[in-house]
């Protein structure tokens, strides 16, 4: 009986050692995982004034909470699940038409892809934001959930050509390098946080078209506006590296529109700062969505996306960052019942278009038609 017992603590030690090693070779030789930072952009960082030990720092105190226990529960939620989490089926998605997107890009309108990505032209101008278009947000598909359709309004290869790829932070799920590996040559500039071009460098862009940004700096790139503003989350794509590279949120701004892109965040102070320097918005993409009390410093409920869209002045909100993937533990309509009950309590207009359905700025839809039951 010892021997049977030694001979299978030996074979379990085995078959954990050569998972540990698996794991550390698709770690070092994977390209998702990004780059790596040097001496000098270390340096960079820390004159950010958002950088102390090693990570960059949220404006306000933003502790996770992820101790042992609650891993272990959460772990458990997982593994439970919840009702209604993920569609039976395929949610209603409105094809675009790529001629359509070329011969009248003059069109100031967006396009949901569903969560966080969108194409936005403006003035002109095709901005694409936190493409995400892949099947997976995870470094492997294997690793993560997958995408609720199984099509796209448009193929990644169909898109127009891109002036700019504006990016949030480096989650699987806001940047993709899938998506960035077939974008890279149809696109002129690429806007990013501090510590994500290390990752676009190591996936072949060329340095002169990234554009790395601390948060308040200001960019005028063919006559339309960026301000890369504060959010409250973290960042980062493996095990080591936690908030190695700045997370935040995007103001857009046109001839004629002001944009706002608010990123992953948990509810702060930063909202109505952004509003008294940047706002009012006549559009506002707002996180509503992958939230759980385990990390609500980090990811907002419906109804603080509510307020802080309240605290941008706004004058259209959009609930994002739902429709596409379940990373959380609510039901798959739980972010947009909740949010569209509590705005109309509050008396802000909202609308929630289909993913691919178009968004025109000039006239937004701010009718329900509850196209996800």
């Amino acid at each position: 009986m010892k021997k049977i017992v030694k001979i299978t603590a030996k074979t379990f030690g085995a078959i954990v050692g050569v998972l540990i090693i698996i794991t550390v070779a698709f770690m070092g030789l994977s390209p998702q995982f990004g780059g790596k930072h040097s001496k000098e952009d270390i340096k960079r960082y820390k004159a950010s004034g958002h950088y102390e030990a090693g990570k960059f720092q949220n404006l306000i105190p933003t502790p996770m909470d992820m101790n042992l226990r609650n891993m272990v529960s959460g772990i458990k939620d997982y593994v439970a699940g919840v009702p209604r989490k993920k569609p039976d089926f395929d949610l209603p998605v409105v094809k675009v038409d790529s001629i359509n997107l070329e011969e009248n890009n003059n069109i100031d309108r967006l396009i949901w892809f569903g969560h966080s990505a969108f194409l936005l032209q403006l003035d002109g101008k095709n901005i694409l934001i936190d493409p995400m278009l892949g099947e997976s947000p995870a470094p492997h598909p294997a690793l993560g959930t997958k995408r609720f359709n199984s099509e796209l309004p448009i193929e990644i290869e169909n898109l127009p050509k891109l002036d700019a790829i504006v990016i949030s932070h480096d989650h699987y799920d806001h940047l993709d390098y899938d998506s960035i590996k077939i974008l890279k040559e149809k696109t002129d500039r690429f806007f990013v946080p501090l510590g994500v071009g290390a990752h676009l460098e190591s996936w072949g862009i060329n340095a002169d078209d990234i554009k790395e940004h601390n948060w308040w700096d200001e960019t005028e790139f063919k006559e339309i506006k960026l301000v890369f503003t504060p959010s409250r989350h973290f960042s980062g794509r493996g095990l080591t590296d936690n908030s190695s590279t700045l997370w935040g949120s995007w103001v857009l701004k046109g001839k004629t529109k002001n944009i706002y892109f608010s990123g992953d965040s948990g509810y702060g102070p930063h909202f109505k700062e952004i509003g008294e320097k940047y706002g009012p918005f006549d559009f506002a993409m707002m996180e509503c969505g992958q939230y759980n009390e385990k990390w609500a410093n980090i990811h907002m409920t419906p109804e603080e996306t509510t307020q802080a869209s309240i605290d941008l002045e706004t004058k259209v909100m959009m609930p994002i960052h739902w429709g596409s993937f379940a990373l959380s533990l609510h039901a798959l309509d739980d972010p947009v019942l909740r949010v569209t009950k509590k705005a109309k309590e509050l008396e802000l207009p909202i609308t929630v278009p289909k993913i691919g359905e178009e968004i025109l700025l000039d006239k937004i839809d701010v009718s329900l038609n509850e196209w996800w039951k």
